[in-house]
């Protein structure tokens, strides 16, 4: 949206923390969200179509980079291309074998998308605030929408509920491998009789319970908190472009350089945190005496 479109500094970080919604209302039925208060009044069931789009396109592009050069791997001297792809193989079956004892093919592939997918979507912090909604809303504009009623927000993973999605995936597979290797015995039996044994049946199932809730909930909300920080501090430093003068305007872009190169390492420690944290957790539910 044009700077010059909006009343307020508020206006401006409500439109841009606005998600392209559809959902239904009682009164209009179903359809995309023209207001942020139309977007809350569709509720639970409402679907952020900007988080799915962006996070489908990065694992399609992700899924498709890889495929590309798996097809034109060569056994001499790799190209810059494929020896970045194999440097990228090491360092995760590197981190699964210091981290996962158990013998399960399916944990390398997984760590490996988790880490490539996660980077991606954080990675789209560092596309200019203003940029693809401004384009977003001109292409809607062909069509004839206002472009008060065009939002877009381009991080999936500033969004909880694509780190919700990641995190109960993880949750389900932790589940399923703790069934799978211990047993429903076994399995009742680390909640029920870990860490205090039969006698603190009750606390021990309240504290392994909360633990075990813990590890989505955690997932999730580390993920989501320090990406949604970093684009609300985009947002905001985009805010001294607009009306402060030539003076405001380049100190707003020596923070937006500076808070980029720092944020660099806020996206690839959050994607390295998710794949390392997820190893450990099936390693547990791989663990038999755990």
């Amino acid at each position: 949206m044009d700077s010059s479109e909006l009343l307020t500094s508020q206006g401006y970080i409500k439109h841009h923390l606005t998600h392209l919604t559809f959902g239904y209302l009682p009164e209009k039925g179903f359809g995309f969200a023209h207001s942020a208060a139309e977007a809350k009044a569709m509720g639970f069931w409402a679907v952020h179509v900007d988080t799915l789009f962006f996070s489908i396109l990065l694992g399609v592009l992700f899924l498709w980079f890889f495929k590309r050069v798996a097809d034109r791997v060569t056994t001499g001297v790799p190209d810059p291309v494929q020896n970045f792809v194999e440097s990228l193989l090491d360092f995760v079956e590197e981190n699964v074998r210091g981290s996962f004892r158990g013998r399960n093919p399916l944990i390398a592939p997984l760590a490996l998308t988790i880490f490539v997918w996660v980077f991606l979507m954080n990675l789209m912090d560092l596309v200019p605030v203003d940029l693809l909604p401004w384009l977003f809303q001109h292409f809607m504009g062909w069509f004839g929408v206002d472009p008060h009623e065009v939002f877009l927000r381009v991080v999936p993973t500033a969004d909880p509920n694509a780190t919700f999605g990641l995190s109960i995936g993880v949750f389900f597979l932790i589940l399923y491998y703790s069934l799978k290797i211990k047993g429903i015995r076994g399995f009742w039996a680390e909640l029920a009789y870990h860490p205090f044994g039969k006698l603190g049946l009750p606390f021990n199932l309240v504290l392994e319970t909360v633990n075990l809730l813990a590890k989505p909930l955690s997932l999730s909300l580390r993920l989501f908190g320090n990406l949604y920080a970093g684009e609300m501090i985009f947002i905001l430093i985009a805010l001294m472009y607009s009306g402060g003068g030539w003076m405001m305007s380049l100190a707003g872009g020596g923070l937006q350089f500076i808070w980029a190169l720092f944020h660099i390492l806020v996206i690839l420690l959050q994607a390295f945190i998710f794949m390392v944290l997820t190893i450990v957790y099936l390693d547990m539910a791989h663990q038999e005496a755990h």
